[in-house]
């Protein structure tokens, strides 16, 4: 069940930092490398015994071909990090796993300074459209629900 959830996330992850990484850099987002999320979730996935999926093809995923638009997409994937250190817990312990935890723990210590240090780029970003930063954002999160739908 666990390893399935992961790949899905890895499947969808995979392929949306895929069209972020064309928009966004080290320049526009410190830290960018350390937010990628897809090589924490295939770690997960064969610490499970599991076989990384194919990645979501680009129909299935919310359209990127631009900076504001990549920023959006991070937002929803950062966001996703907040609650995982409660989730971690539960899962584990509901589980009784101690590994194929690793994305969902985040950032561990750092996961609020992450996203505080996220918001403070995002706050910085005055001069990009707001619709298309939140509408990005929006198409993530129903391209996920959509993928979620269809492999299920």
């Amino acid at each position: 069940m666990l390893s399935t959830l992961l790949s899905l996330f890895y499947s969808y992850f995979g392929g949306l930092e895929q069209l972020i990484n064309n928009h966004l850099s080290m320049d526009s987002v410190p830290d960018y490398t350390r937010r990628r999320k897809t090589r924490a979730i295939a770690d997960d996935i064969s610490a499970l015994g599991g076989k990384l999926p194919a990645l979501a093809p680009a129909d299935y995923l919310p359209q990127i071909i631009s900076h504001g638009q990549a920023l959006g997409a991070l937002y929803v994937i950062e966001g996703s990090t907040l609650g995982g250190k409660i989730i971690s817990r539960m899962v584990g312990q509901q589980l009784g796993l101690s590994e194929g935890l690793t994305f969902f723990q985040g950032y561990g210590e750092d996961t609020m300074a992450m996203w505080q240090r996220f918001q403070a780029v995002l706050d910085q970003r005055e001069n990009l459209p707001g619709t298309e930063l939140i509408d990005a954002a929006n198409q993530t999160f129903l391209k996920f629900s959509e993928w979620f739908d269809l492999l299920q």
